[in-house]
């Protein structure tokens, strides 16, 4: 197993792993701004900048934990933190007060809600933070935004950094991440350079968007697999996405202006990834199948019906979920390695092998697999 693959495997106690002071490049003293630090592939870009020598100013209403418990002295000397929200142009102008760059990773990611808070978050809050950029004169600002921000309901089949389309794309998110990105690369220029990479479906320990959901639902047994989880797609793990982030930010010179897709480059089927999930946390996998037509039509009226519902919880069916669910999405990834001089350290497997240790924190070999944050 790589190194990186050990980053995020807990130890039998609970406690996170550390990034050892040992590590730490240096200084490079400049200050970089991270919205969104208190999220899972946040907290990995935060950590990434911290050890790669920046002073990391993490954004964002909640604490930022598992940046801060991840950190020994030195790195907690690079550790700054502001609460506050991206859609308050006072709690922006003060988040970005002294920084260097910015990193934007903060969004409504929910798969349903009312237009309006999307636009509020992913839209008015890109533009403030940009705003607040230029008004400070900083120079680097990378936009994560997401491949859906193209995607207009038919499959991905080795395509690669498509321009967004709002028009076209499926749901408020999507929509919302294509304005937002449109918007980011207006802003572009040789005086504030922007940066857009586009993670597909990171996942890792610790997430509560994609593998926490998969497996509550299969645990209840309400997630069926759409024209039998046949649908061939890419997927990220963390640690991988974190670092294709933190090599964008310093490659900006060269790639600003430009939206790159990152995945790991190993598809693999719905029925497949999902399995390897629910194994991972002991959980038995779907095994219902429902034709991906059915469940198309059953998301629109269910979307309909939780629209009158406000606060409800998410519904189990949109049909935006289901077309994500059934429809093949994976990219040619040549020309992001290519001007990153990257590619995905940790596999889907060594991934998968991290979330077992994640989800089974007692077994035999939790102890022997354990490894500082090198």
């Amino acid at each position: 197993m790589s190194k990186t693959a050990a980053w995020t495997a807990p130890d039998p106690s609970g406690r996170r792993a550390i990034l050892p002071d040992s590590s730490l490049e240096n200084s490079k003293d400049r200050t970089v701004v991270v919205t969104g630090a208190s999220g899972l592939l946040g907290s990995r870009v935060a950590l990434k900048l911290i050890r790669a020598g920046y002073t990391v100013r993490c954004f964002q209403r909640r604490d930022a934990v598992a940046v801060r418990e991840s950190l020994q002295p030195k790195g907690l000397e690079r550790f700054e933190q502001h609460r506050g929200s991206i859609t308050h142009p006072d709690h922006v102008s003060r988040a970005l007060d002294g920084a260097d760059a910015v990193v934007h990773l903060a969004a409504k990611v929910s798969v349903t809600g009312p237009w309006e808070e999307y636009v509020e978050t992913n839209v008015t809050g890109t533009r403030i933070l940009l705003e607040g950029a230029r008004a400070e004169g900083i120079g680097r600002f990378v936009q994560v935004s997401s491949p859906s921000v193209s995607h207009a309901g038919s499959a991905f089949m080795g395509q690669g950094n498509q321009p967004a389309d709002p028009d076209n794309a499926r749901g408020n998110y999507a929509r919302s991440k294509a304005y937002a990105e449109r918007l980011a690369l207006d802003y572009d220029s040789q005086d504030l350079l922007v940066g857009v990479v586009r993670p597909h479906l990171v996942w890792g320990p610790g997430d509560t968007q994609l593998v926490e959901r998969v497996i509550e639902r299969a645990s209840r047994g309400g997630i069926p697999l759409l024209d039998a989880g046949a649908a061939l797609i890419d997927s990220t793990y963390v640690d991988n996405a974190a670092e294709a982030v933190l090599r964008d930010f310093e490659r900006l010179e060269t790639v600003h202006g430009k939206p790159l897709v990152i995945s790991n480059g190993e598809p693999r089927t719905v029925g497949e990834l999902m399995t390897m999930m629910c194994e991972a946390a002991g959980v038995q996998p779907p095994q219902r199948t429902v034709p991906a037509s059915v469940a198309k039509l059953a998301g629109s009226v269910v979307e309909k019906i939780w629209a009158r519902r406000p606060g409800a919880d998410e519904p189990p069916m949109t049909r935006f979920l289901a077309e994500q669910l059934s429809t093949s999405h994976w990219f040619d990834q040549r020309e992001t390695h290519e001007l990153l001089d990257w590619k995905p350290e940790v596999s889907i497997d060594e991934g998968m092998e991290s979330l077992r240790r994640y989800y089974r924190p007692r077994s035999s070999e939790n102890t022997a697999s354990l490894r500082p944050l090198v």
